[in-house]
Protein backbone atom coordinates (compact mmCIF):
# COMPACT_ATOMS: atom_id res chain seq x y z
CA UNK A 1 0.00 0.00 0.00
CA UNK A 2 1.30 3.46 -0.96
CA UNK A 3 -0.04 6.74 0.42
CA UNK A 4 0.98 10.36 0.19
CA UNK A 5 1.62 12.32 3.36
CA UNK A 6 -1.44 14.42 2.58
CA UNK A 7 -3.61 11.29 2.50
CA UNK A 8 -2.09 10.01 5.73
CA UNK A 9 -2.51 13.36 7.48
CA UNK A 10 -6.17 13.43 6.51
CA UNK A 11 -6.63 9.87 7.78
CA UNK A 12 -5.11 10.57 11.21
CA UNK A 13 -6.08 14.21 11.68
CA UNK A 14 -2.55 15.59 11.41
CA UNK A 15 -0.82 18.51 9.73
CA UNK A 16 1.95 18.06 7.13
CA UNK A 17 5.19 20.00 7.50
CA UNK A 18 7.14 19.60 4.25
CA UNK A 19 6.10 17.91 1.00
CA UNK A 20 2.48 16.70 1.21
CA UNK A 21 2.89 14.68 -2.00
CA UNK A 22 5.79 12.58 -0.70
CA UNK A 23 4.76 8.90 -0.76
CA UNK A 24 5.48 6.19 1.80
CA UNK A 25 4.76 2.47 1.85
CA UNK A 26 6.35 1.25 5.08
CA UNK A 27 7.02 1.97 8.74
CA UNK A 28 10.34 1.75 10.59
CA UNK A 29 12.29 3.08 13.56
CA UNK A 30 13.99 6.47 13.34
CA UNK A 31 17.42 4.89 12.81
CA UNK A 32 16.39 2.26 10.24
CA UNK A 33 13.78 4.14 8.25
CA UNK A 34 14.45 5.02 4.61
CA UNK A 35 12.91 7.52 2.23
CA UNK A 36 9.75 5.46 1.61
CA UNK A 37 9.18 4.77 5.33
CA UNK A 38 7.32 6.75 7.94
CA UNK A 39 8.59 6.76 11.53
CA UNK A 40 7.49 8.33 14.83
CA UNK A 41 8.75 9.76 18.12
CA UNK A 42 6.74 8.66 21.13
CA UNK A 43 9.53 8.42 23.74
CA UNK A 44 11.72 11.44 24.50
CA UNK A 45 14.84 9.33 25.00
CA UNK A 46 14.91 8.75 21.22
CA UNK A 47 14.66 12.46 20.44
CA UNK A 48 18.38 12.60 19.63
CA UNK A 49 17.76 10.45 16.54
CA UNK A 50 15.37 12.92 14.91
CA UNK A 51 18.12 15.04 13.38
CA UNK A 52 19.84 12.05 11.75
CA UNK A 53 16.82 10.03 10.62
CA UNK A 54 16.51 9.27 6.89
CA UNK A 55 12.79 8.59 7.17
CA UNK A 56 10.53 9.92 4.44
CA UNK A 57 8.45 11.43 7.21
CA UNK A 58 8.08 11.31 10.99
CA UNK A 59 5.03 11.52 13.23
CA UNK A 60 5.71 14.03 16.00
CA UNK A 61 4.05 16.49 18.32
CA UNK A 62 4.74 20.17 17.75
CA UNK A 63 7.25 20.47 20.62
CA UNK A 64 10.04 18.78 18.62
CA UNK A 65 9.34 20.20 15.16
CA UNK A 66 12.57 22.22 15.14
CA UNK A 67 14.62 19.00 15.49
CA UNK A 68 13.18 17.32 12.38
CA UNK A 69 15.37 17.28 9.27
CA UNK A 70 12.78 15.63 7.00
CA UNK A 71 9.04 15.78 6.33
CA UNK A 72 6.80 15.61 9.35
CA UNK A 73 3.17 15.12 10.28
CA UNK A 74 2.26 16.96 13.47
CA UNK A 75 -0.21 15.08 15.66
CA UNK A 76 -1.38 15.15 19.25
CA UNK A 77 -0.25 11.61 20.13
CA UNK A 78 2.49 10.20 17.84
CA UNK A 79 2.12 6.61 19.09
CA UNK A 80 -1.62 6.51 18.45
CA UNK A 81 -0.98 8.09 15.05
CA UNK A 82 1.64 5.43 14.30
CA UNK A 83 -0.84 2.67 15.15
CA UNK A 84 -3.38 4.16 12.74
CA UNK A 85 -0.81 4.60 9.98
CA UNK A 86 0.51 1.05 10.37
CA UNK A 87 -3.03 -0.29 10.07
CA UNK A 88 -3.55 1.84 6.97
CA UNK A 89 -0.37 0.62 5.27
CA UNK A 90 -0.73 -3.00 6.39
CA UNK A 91 -4.45 -3.80 6.57
CA UNK A 92 -5.54 -7.09 8.14
CA UNK A 93 -6.16 -10.18 6.04
CA UNK A 94 -9.48 -10.36 4.26
CA UNK A 95 -11.47 -13.56 3.92
CA UNK A 96 -11.02 -15.22 0.54
CA UNK A 97 -14.36 -17.06 0.81
CA UNK A 98 -12.66 -20.45 0.47
CA UNK A 99 -12.87 -23.71 2.38
CA UNK A 100 -9.82 -25.96 2.31
CA UNK A 101 -10.58 -29.51 1.10
CA UNK A 102 -9.15 -31.00 4.33
CA UNK A 103 -11.55 -29.02 6.55
CA UNK A 104 -14.58 -30.82 8.02
CA UNK A 105 -17.80 -28.87 8.56
CA UNK A 106 -20.83 -30.45 10.16
CA UNK A 107 -23.87 -30.54 7.89
CA UNK A 108 -25.70 -28.88 10.78
CA UNK A 109 -23.40 -25.85 11.04
CA UNK A 110 -24.36 -22.41 9.75
CA UNK A 111 -21.24 -21.11 8.02
CA UNK A 112 -21.60 -17.94 5.96
CA UNK A 113 -20.46 -18.19 2.36
CA UNK A 114 -18.01 -15.29 2.82
CA UNK A 115 -16.06 -17.07 5.59
CA UNK A 116 -12.59 -18.51 4.99
CA UNK A 117 -11.90 -21.96 6.45
CA UNK A 118 -8.30 -23.21 6.56
CA UNK A 119 -6.70 -26.65 6.37
CA UNK A 120 -7.64 -29.37 8.87
CA UNK A 121 -10.31 -27.24 10.57
CA UNK A 122 -13.13 -29.00 12.46
CA UNK A 123 -16.48 -27.24 12.85
CA UNK A 124 -19.14 -29.03 14.88
CA UNK A 125 -22.91 -29.09 14.72
CA UNK A 126 -25.17 -26.14 15.55
CA UNK A 127 -22.28 -23.71 15.17
CA UNK A 128 -22.66 -20.24 13.65
CA UNK A 129 -19.83 -18.72 11.63
CA UNK A 130 -20.73 -15.18 10.52
CA UNK A 131 -19.70 -13.05 7.53
CA UNK A 132 -16.02 -12.55 6.70
CA UNK A 133 -14.77 -14.77 9.52
CA UNK A 134 -11.31 -16.24 8.98
CA UNK A 135 -10.54 -19.58 10.65
CA UNK A 136 -6.92 -20.61 10.27
CA UNK A 137 -5.42 -24.10 9.96
CA UNK A 138 -5.91 -26.66 12.68
CA UNK A 139 -8.68 -24.84 14.55
CA UNK A 140 -11.43 -26.77 16.35
CA UNK A 141 -14.85 -25.13 16.72
CA UNK A 142 -16.99 -27.35 18.91
CA UNK A 143 -20.77 -27.83 18.90
CA UNK A 144 -22.93 -24.78 19.48
CA UNK A 145 -20.16 -22.19 19.27
CA UNK A 146 -20.81 -18.80 17.65
CA UNK A 147 -18.22 -16.56 15.99
CA UNK A 148 -19.17 -13.00 15.04
CA UNK A 149 -18.66 -10.99 11.87
CA UNK A 150 -15.09 -10.21 10.83
CA UNK A 151 -13.38 -12.21 13.57
CA UNK A 152 -10.00 -13.78 12.77
CA UNK A 153 -8.71 -17.00 14.33
CA UNK A 154 -5.11 -17.72 13.35
CA UNK A 155 -4.04 -21.36 13.90
CA UNK A 156 -4.56 -24.29 16.27
CA UNK A 157 -7.21 -22.55 18.34
CA UNK A 158 -9.86 -24.49 20.27
CA UNK A 159 -13.27 -22.92 20.78
CA UNK A 160 -15.21 -25.26 23.04
CA UNK A 161 -18.93 -26.02 23.20
CA UNK A 162 -21.38 -23.10 23.20
CA UNK A 163 -18.69 -20.41 23.43
CA UNK A 164 -19.77 -17.06 21.98
CA UNK A 165 -17.22 -14.78 20.29
CA UNK A 166 -18.30 -11.31 19.17
CA UNK A 167 -17.43 -9.22 16.14
CA UNK A 168 -13.91 -8.40 14.94
CA UNK A 169 -12.06 -10.58 17.45
CA UNK A 170 -8.39 -11.30 16.85
CA UNK A 171 -7.30 -14.62 18.35
CA UNK A 172 -3.69 -15.76 18.15
CA UNK A 173 -2.25 -19.31 17.91
CA UNK A 174 -2.80 -21.88 20.61
CA UNK A 175 -5.65 -20.15 22.44
CA UNK A 176 -8.18 -22.36 24.24
CA UNK A 177 -11.56 -20.83 25.04
CA UNK A 178 -14.11 -22.70 27.11
CA UNK A 179 -12.18 -25.62 28.60
CA UNK A 180 -13.45 -26.78 31.99
CA UNK A 181 -12.65 -24.61 34.98
CA UNK A 182 -10.89 -26.07 38.01
CA UNK A 183 -14.02 -27.21 39.85
CA UNK A 184 -13.55 -29.97 42.43
CA UNK A 185 -15.19 -30.87 45.74
CA UNK A 186 -13.55 -32.81 48.57
CA UNK A 187 -15.57 -35.81 49.70
CA UNK A 188 -13.77 -37.21 52.78
CA UNK A 189 -10.35 -36.87 51.19
CA UNK A 190 -11.37 -37.79 47.67
CA UNK A 191 -11.70 -35.11 45.00
CA UNK A 192 -14.90 -35.14 42.95
CA UNK A 193 -15.20 -33.19 39.71
CA UNK A 194 -17.82 -30.43 39.67
CA UNK A 195 -19.40 -30.22 36.20
CA UNK A 196 -18.67 -26.90 34.48
CA UNK A 197 -22.05 -26.02 32.99
CA UNK A 198 -21.55 -22.38 32.02
CA UNK A 199 -19.79 -21.08 28.94
CA UNK A 200 -17.59 -18.16 27.82
CA UNK A 201 -18.99 -15.00 26.26
CA UNK A 202 -16.53 -12.71 24.49
CA UNK A 203 -17.56 -9.25 23.31
CA UNK A 204 -16.67 -7.26 20.20
CA UNK A 205 -13.17 -6.04 19.26
CA UNK A 206 -11.40 -8.34 21.71
CA UNK A 207 -7.82 -9.53 21.09
CA UNK A 208 -6.47 -12.68 22.74
CA UNK A 209 -2.74 -13.47 22.73
CA UNK A 210 -1.03 -16.76 21.96
CA UNK A 211 -1.59 -19.72 24.31
CA UNK A 212 -3.96 -17.80 26.58
CA UNK A 213 -6.66 -19.95 28.21
CA UNK A 214 -10.13 -18.83 29.26
CA UNK A 215 -12.13 -21.37 31.29
CA UNK A 216 -15.87 -21.83 30.98
CA UNK A 217 -18.08 -20.95 33.94
CA UNK A 218 -19.26 -23.43 36.54
CA UNK A 219 -22.88 -22.23 36.33
CA UNK A 220 -22.88 -18.66 35.01
CA UNK A 221 -20.65 -17.67 32.11
CA UNK A 222 -17.11 -16.35 32.09
CA UNK A 223 -17.35 -12.91 30.42
CA UNK A 224 -14.75 -10.91 28.48
CA UNK A 225 -16.30 -7.56 27.57
CA UNK A 226 -15.96 -5.35 24.49
CA UNK A 227 -12.53 -3.97 23.66
CA UNK A 228 -10.53 -6.10 26.10
CA UNK A 229 -6.94 -6.82 25.02
CA UNK A 230 -5.21 -9.92 26.42
CA UNK A 231 -1.51 -10.70 25.99
CA UNK A 232 0.10 -14.14 25.65
CA UNK A 233 -0.07 -16.97 28.18
CA UNK A 234 -2.76 -15.58 30.46
CA UNK A 235 -4.91 -17.89 32.59
CA UNK A 236 -8.49 -16.74 33.21
CA UNK A 237 -10.40 -19.08 35.50
CA UNK A 238 -14.09 -19.94 35.59
CA UNK A 239 -16.69 -17.21 36.15
CA UNK A 240 -14.20 -14.35 35.90
CA UNK A 241 -15.66 -11.19 34.37
CA UNK A 242 -13.47 -8.53 32.75
CA UNK A 243 -14.88 -5.07 32.04
CA UNK A 244 -14.70 -3.13 28.80
CA UNK A 245 -11.35 -1.92 27.44
CA UNK A 246 -9.24 -3.50 30.16
CA UNK A 247 -5.73 -4.56 29.06
CA UNK A 248 -3.81 -7.46 30.60
CA UNK A 249 -0.12 -8.22 29.97
CA UNK A 250 1.47 -11.66 29.66
CA UNK A 251 1.61 -14.45 32.25
CA UNK A 252 -1.16 -13.04 34.45
CA UNK A 253 -3.24 -15.54 36.43
CA UNK A 254 -6.79 -14.67 37.54
CA UNK A 255 -8.53 -17.09 39.90
CA UNK A 256 -12.22 -17.96 39.74
CA UNK A 257 -15.19 -15.64 40.21
CA UNK A 258 -13.15 -12.45 40.31
CA UNK A 259 -14.65 -9.34 38.72
CA UNK A 260 -12.29 -6.86 37.07
CA UNK A 261 -13.71 -3.48 36.12
CA UNK A 262 -13.51 -1.30 33.01
CA UNK A 263 -10.37 0.46 31.77
CA UNK A 264 -8.02 -1.46 34.06
CA UNK A 265 -4.37 -2.17 33.18
CA UNK A 266 -2.74 -5.28 34.66
CA UNK A 267 1.03 -5.69 34.42
CA UNK A 268 2.78 -8.91 33.42
CA UNK A 269 3.12 -11.72 35.93
CA UNK A 270 0.41 -10.39 38.24
CA UNK A 271 -1.50 -12.98 40.29
CA UNK A 272 -5.09 -12.18 41.29
CA UNK A 273 -6.87 -14.33 43.88
CA UNK A 274 -10.44 -15.54 43.49
CA UNK A 275 -13.77 -13.97 44.48
CA UNK A 276 -12.40 -10.40 44.42
CA UNK A 277 -13.84 -7.20 43.00
CA UNK A 278 -11.46 -4.81 41.23
CA UNK A 279 -12.84 -1.31 40.60
CA UNK A 280 -12.84 0.49 37.26
CA UNK A 281 -9.60 2.23 36.32
CA UNK A 282 -7.26 0.18 38.53
CA UNK A 283 -3.65 -0.38 37.43
CA UNK A 284 -1.41 -3.15 38.80
CA UNK A 285 2.30 -2.91 38.07
CA UNK A 286 4.12 -6.09 37.02
CA UNK A 287 4.44 -9.04 39.42
CA UNK A 288 1.78 -7.70 41.78
CA UNK A 289 0.03 -10.18 44.08
CA UNK A 290 -3.59 -9.20 44.62
CA UNK A 291 -5.26 -10.91 47.58
CA UNK A 292 -8.06 -8.48 48.44
CA UNK A 293 -10.64 -6.43 46.59
CA UNK A 294 -9.72 -2.97 45.33
CA UNK A 295 -12.60 -0.53 45.74
CA UNK A 296 -11.15 2.65 44.20
CA UNK A 297 -9.19 3.40 41.04
CA UNK A 298 -5.45 3.98 41.31
CA UNK A 299 -2.05 2.41 40.76
CA UNK A 300 -1.09 -0.54 42.97
CA UNK A 301 2.16 -2.49 43.34
CA UNK A 302 3.67 -5.34 45.33
CA UNK A 303 6.65 -7.68 45.21
CA UNK A 304 10.34 -7.00 45.76
CA UNK A 305 12.41 -5.50 42.92
CA UNK A 306 15.56 -7.40 41.99
CA UNK A 307 18.72 -6.65 44.02
CA UNK A 308 22.13 -8.25 44.58
CA UNK A 309 21.80 -11.70 46.13
CA UNK A 310 23.82 -10.84 49.24
CA UNK A 311 21.55 -7.90 50.01
CA UNK A 312 18.47 -10.01 49.28
CA UNK A 313 19.62 -12.64 51.84
CA UNK A 314 20.10 -9.93 54.46
CA UNK A 315 16.62 -8.55 53.80
CA UNK A 316 15.03 -12.00 54.07
CA UNK A 317 16.63 -12.42 57.52
CA UNK A 318 15.26 -9.02 58.51
CA UNK A 319 11.76 -9.93 57.28
CA UNK A 320 11.81 -13.01 59.50
CA UNK A 321 12.52 -10.82 62.51
CA UNK A 322 9.66 -8.40 61.87
CA UNK A 323 7.24 -10.13 64.25
CA UNK A 324 9.67 -10.11 67.18
CA UNK A 325 10.65 -6.51 66.43
CA UNK A 326 6.98 -5.51 66.40
CA UNK A 327 6.48 -7.14 69.82
CA UNK A 328 9.50 -5.28 71.23
CA UNK A 329 8.21 -1.97 69.89
CA UNK A 330 4.83 -2.58 71.52
CA UNK A 331 6.55 -3.31 74.82
CA UNK A 332 8.61 -0.12 74.58
CA UNK A 333 5.51 1.93 73.73
CA UNK A 334 3.73 0.42 76.74
CA UNK A 335 6.64 1.31 79.03
CA UNK A 336 6.73 4.85 77.63
CA UNK A 337 3.05 5.35 78.47
CA UNK A 338 3.65 4.15 82.00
Amino acid sequence: MVFSLAEIAEHIGGKVQGDPQHEVNGVATLLKAGGTDISFLANSKYKKYLTESSAGAVLIDETVLDLVSTNAIIVQDPYVAYAKVANLLFPPDISDNSTHPTAWLSPDCDCHASASIGAHVYIGKDTQIAERVIIGPGCVIEDGAKIGTGSRLSANITVCKNVVIGKNAIIHPGVVIGADGFGIANDQGKWIKVPQLGSVVIGDDVEIGANTTIDRGALDDTVISNGVKLDNQIQIAHNVTIGEHTVIAGCVGIAGSTHIGKYCAIGGGTAIAGHLNIADGVQFTGMSMVTKSIKKSGVFSSGIPVEPTAQWHKNVIRYRKLESLTDRIKQLESLAKD
